[in-house]
């Protein structure tokens, strides 16, 4: 089925336009190729689009969270709790070892095929299975500085035949907006007085065509949030559906987010949805689904190291592709090629066949909580055009093809919703093929 998401109605924005701002590891990028101004209607309805969606995307408040829980009357507040402990047990799985993590995260090393993937009744009985075949063309680096996690800093790791999990506490859940919805994002609509639901991206996309997969480097940073009920996330999203009715995405990336680990760090970070975010669907493993096969890294744990302004800079490698055999949907992480797992082709509908648009880039939310835009940051925090080390990037971008290959993006489309808080920059050279510079501080004097 094709992407028919785009009504026929101009976006609802602060501008009636996107405008493009002509502005931008270790090896030095090359000269960035600016980007003309397009209007085309496909831009406009892709913004509308993305603003949209981003009504899927629920805000989880822990300030407002932790009064209510303080108001709560003594009975429902132990109510509230042992409600909590039984979800818990639901989440956190027996486990046969247990990691203490630096940053104070707990790892849990979970028997594979008790994880709780398995707990979806069209898993049931299941056991993980072997990784598929790689796309051709796809060559693993050998990179020393390639990102890992900061739980590996303790020196232990999990065994073979077991999974690395990161365990929920009763404290994550105190700061959701309820126990049904946590690890979720939900419908809502909130507006604000300009019409905007507070979502702002910076994206490169290509859509037109059958994909069944993509790669990418992305850069790791540490964006400051103005608030902990926003967020500032960098990733891959493969989607086909139509809004509103049956959108299937797949997203992988990496995340700041408050409300949802109760710290700053930079987390790497998986989503799926089959029903465009109404009932289906979850970050990393809160709720049965996608299957994780390695035993070296864990979904939801702290990225270390980060980069710094003018300093080093590291990014991770991600591929996600579909299995022509059994028509999974498999998640590589790292240029060593770490196999994570897979999203089981019968948790969708249109993704069952391949998806029909690829994006990469940066999201945040703009709370308005102080009635001017946001401080928070996406990227670095640094506009594109400051270049290497200085901006966020993505380089090396590719999509994979009905003949499971790697090949590189035709008719790359790059946009920013709020340029003048967060704009975009797209170009191509031998060493990094295709990619971008994106992000920005938001507020600043022509982002009041």
């Amino acid at each position: 089925m094709g992407l028919d998401l785009f009504p026929l109605t101009k976006p609802k924005s602060r501008n009636t336009q996107i405008r493009f701002v002509n502005a931008r590891r270790q090896h030095k990028c090359g000269q960035a190729h600016t980007t003309k101004p397009n209007m085309n209607f496909s831009i406009s309805l892709l913004l509308h689009f993305l603003l949209l969606v981003s009504l899927v995307c629920h805000v989880y408040s822990s300030e407002t969270s932790g009064q209510n829980q303080a108001f709560l009357p003594e009975e429902e507040f132990h109510k509230l709790k042992r409600t909590i402990r039984i979800h818990l047990q639901k989440i956190n799985k027996p486990y046969v070892k247990t990691i203490q993590s630096p940053d104070g995260d707990i790892i849990d090393c979970i028997v594979s095929h008790k994880q709780p993937a398995f707990d979806h009744p069209r898993l049931k009985g299941q056991k993980p299975l072997d990784p598929p075949e790689r796309p051709k063309s796809h060559g693993r680096m050998n990179i020393l500085n390639d990102n890992f996690q900061l739980w590996i800093l303790s020196g232990e790791s999990c065994s073979e035949g077991t999974v690395p999990i990161r365990r929920i506490k009763e404290e994550d859940m105190l700061r959701a907006y309820s126990i049904n919805t946590f690890g979720r994002k939900l419908k809502r609509v909130r507006r604000d007085t300009i019409g905007n639901d507070g979502h702002e991206y910076a994206i490169g996309y290509v859509s037109g065509d059958e994909y069944y997969g993509a790669k990418a480097s992305i850069n790791v940073w540490n964006p400051q949030l103005e608030s902990p009920d926003e967020f500032s996330l960098s990733q891959i999203w493969i989607t086909t559906g139509s809004f509103e009715k049956d959108l299937n995405t797949i997203e992988a990336g990496w995340q700041v987010s408050p409300e949802l680990y109760g710290d700053s760090y930079p987390r790497f970070f998986t989503y799926w949805t089959s029903d465009d975010y109404q009932g289906t669907g979850c970050y990393n493993l809160l709720c049965s689904g996608f299957v994780q096969t390695s035993s070296k890294i864990a979904i939801g744990a702290a990225i270390s190291p980060t980069s710094t302004y003018n300093g080093g800079q590291f990014d991770i490698s991600l591929m996600i592709w579909k299995d022509p055999k059994n028509g999974n949907w498999w998640l590589e992480y790292g240029s060593n090629g770490e196999i994570i797992g897979y999203w089981p082709s019968s948790l969708f509908t249109q993704l069952k066949d391949h998806a029909t648009m690829v994006q990469f880039g940066g999201e945040i939310v703009n709370s308005m909580s102080t009635g001017a835009h946001t401080s928070t940051q996406m990227g670095s925090g640094h506009f594109a055009d400051e270049g290497f080390a200085k901006a966020s990037y993505f380089r090396n971008m590719q999509v994979v093809d009905s003949d499971n290959s790697l090949i590189p993006l035709q008719n790359l489309k790059v946009l920013a919703n709020s340029p003048n808080c967060y704009n975009i920059q797209e170009g191509t050279n031998n060493g990094w093929g295709n990619y971008f510079y994106y992000g920005g501080p938001g507020r600043n004097v022509n982002c009041p």
